[in-house]
């Protein structure tokens, strides 16, 4: 049950003043809700505080995660003015935290759903990408829109467009600036799926509560390994995997899902995250 269902509260009465990234624990889910009125502009504070709340899963016991918007746009992308500003005269550096952000993405342990409604563009759109898994409703507006206003993806949207769809569509959205339907690049495997608009909170917390009922030692070691794999090649990631294997051998789920597997069959074993 979320938070708006206990309480008959809608996402605008649960908005705080200086709280840009609420946290809220429902069962086993972390779930990571912007609200960085009107739009969900990205700029130095609403990065600060998604990095921290990135670090509050991994420290909140959670074996699973949601980043969704309780606005009406997911996110419209940058704060345009307050990078105008933070870049003129200077040697052409944007010293905004974006890097330790897209770490504390890479670095939690557990698997990230980004639940996508209305426009998610621009530093938006790289949020979700940052994800894991995104889901995205049927109307949602996408695109990498950088170029419209003389910029590219500057958090980086191109890379893992690339890694997502190939370089060719990377190359197609950065370059082109348009915005996408979720139908098209859930084709071209940017998105991950497709829902309808009145769906999107119960498909998001059903994926991530199917995500946190599984064997969450073994998930985050294939989420480490996937990383591996695609910044320092497949044989970094074959060379690394003894080490990750480690501690799936140690954990309690492999006994549960070895014995659950002899006595019921595949498919039935209840992990407990351990």
């Amino acid at each position: 049950m979320t938070t708006q269902e206990k309480t008959g509260l809608s996402d605008a009465d649960l908005i705080e003043d200086g709280v840009l990234v609420r946290r809220e624990l429902d069962g086993p889910i972390a779930v990571l809700t912007l609200q960085s009125r009107p739009h969900n502009l990205l700029d130095p504070a609403l990065t600060v505080q998604l990095t921290d709340a990135l670090r509050w899963v991994t420290t909140s016991g959670a074996r699973a995660a949601v980043l969704r918007s309780g606005l009406r746009n997911f996110s419209a992308g940058a704060d345009l003015d307050r990078m105008l500003a933070d870049t003129r005269g200077t040697d052409g550096v944007l010293d905004w935290p974006t890097l330790d952000l897209l770490r504390a993405f890479d670095g939690t342990p557990v698997p990230i759903v980004a639940a996508v409604h209305g426009i998610c563009v621009g530093g938006g759109l790289e949020l979700a990408l940052a994800s894991d898994i995104i889901i995205a409703t049927e109307s949602a507006k996408i695109g990498s829109v950088e170029g419209g206003v003389g910029l590219h993806p500057l958090m980086g949207g191109i890379q893992r467009v690339a890694q997502r769809a190939g370089a060719a569509r990377a190359k197609e959205m950065a370059m082109l600036a348009r915005r996408y339907d979720a139908r098209t690049l859930e084709r071209w495997n940017v998105i991950n799926r497709v829902v309808g608009d009145e769906q999107l909170d119960v498909a998001a917390l059903a994926l991530a509560r199917e995500l946190a009922g599984g064997p969450t030692v073994a998930i985050g070691a294939t989420k480490k390994l996937v990383s591996i794999a695609i910044s320092e090649g497949i044989t970094a990631a074959d060379e690394a995997m003894a080490e990750l294997q480690r501690p799936i051998f140690r954990s309690e789920d492999f006994v549960t899902g070895v014995n659950s597997f002899k006595q019921n069959g595949p498919g039935l074993a209840r992990f407990e995250g351990k």
